[in-house]
């Protein structure tokens, strides 16, 4: 998880260092502090997914401003969150099918947190292989 959270640090930094660079105000709100506890592992993926399909839209509708602004720049550094953001609903959606396929079995649910542990559970995800779009990547629909 400390990995994920520098990642997401990284995501905010480059949004930062683009409005500094186009000479922008940047104004950071206050964020409220995220939940702490949760009923079931599952419940917290369903919260993560939710939370990557809200990002998705934001990012889509700064995008759509910045082409009615005629802003190529904006769109252009908006295009990697574009992809970025693809992979992490992806990344997000297996591991809710996961756990779903475990349930409420003690094995499973090792099985599952030993392949995060090890970083294998994500490796298919992030190579591309458990979705494809066109369908000729050979990779396994999930």
């Amino acid at each position: 998880m400390l990995n994920k959270s520098t990642e997401e640090r990284g995501h905010a930094s480059k949004f930062i260092a683009y409005l500094v660079d186009s000479e922008c105000k940047v104004q950071l709100p206050m964020i409220e502090s995220p939940e702490r506890e949760w009923q079931s592992v599952k419940a917290l993926f369903d919260k993560v997914y939710e939370m990557e399909k809200t990002v998705t839209k934001s990012i889509n509708n700064i995008y759509t401003l910045s082409e009615n602004e005629g802003d190529r720049t904006a769109t252009a550094m908006l295009d990697w969150f574009v992809g970025e953001q693809l992979q992490e609903e992806s990344e997000a959606r297996f591991v809710l099918k996961r756990l779903r396929l475990a349930d409420s079995n003690p094995a499973a649910l090792i099985l599952l947190d030993q392949q995060f542990l090890d970083r294998t559970l994500l490796a298919n995800v992030k190579a591309g292989g458990a979705f494809d779009i066109a369908g000729a990547g050979g990779g396994a629909a999930v």
